[in-house]
């Protein structure tokens, strides 16, 4: 007799090698809806793009549904390069950290473009409301580091 079959679940042993996954997040769209023109122009939307070995990975939260495809291109490609040629604002790469969950409430939010992005970089992303204020954060963010790592470097 064999045993039963046990459903298969993400262990800490099966995630990915540490830096394995690059993340971007990019800016951009239209007032397509009404009431997307209350956002600053070129900020109404962001996404995420997932770089691995395999590829690129895009996770699109639209209006009642998330779209996440495969990019038919080669990991290689510089997809980040392509979105800004075509007028988007492009941040990155990011390491997507831990998963949050820490407390004893889950974490509730709305769904929207920003908390999918921010639920892409993990427990670490920066707060924000607006595709532009998670802008703003991501790139304070990565001046910051930017600085700290130059303030390491030897002199000379």
């Amino acid at each position: 007799m064999q045993p039963a079959a046990r459903p298969w679940r993400l262990s800490p042993r099966h995630a990915l090698a540490e830096g394995e996954q690059q993340v971007w997040i990019g800016f951009g769209g239209q007032a397509d809806q009404p009431w997307l023109r209350l956002l600053r122009p070129g900020f109404r939307h962001c996404f995420a793009a997932i770089r691995d070995r395999q590829g690129w990975s895009l996770v699109e939260p639209l209006s009642g549904r998330l779209l996440v495809s495969r990019a038919g291109v080669a990991a290689e490609f510089d997809l980040p390069a392509f979105y800004r040629r075509a007028g988007l604002s492009v941040v990155g790469p990011f390491r997507p950290g831990p998963p949050a969950g820490d407390g004893w409430l889950p974490n509730i939010s709305l769904y929207s473009c920003v908390q999918l992005c921010r639920a892409v970089l993990g427990a670490g992303a920066p707060w924000a409301f607006t595709p532009h204020g998670l802008y703003q954060a991501l790139v304070n963010e990565k001046e910051n580091r930017k600085k700290i790592l130059d303030a390491s470097l030897p002199v000379g």
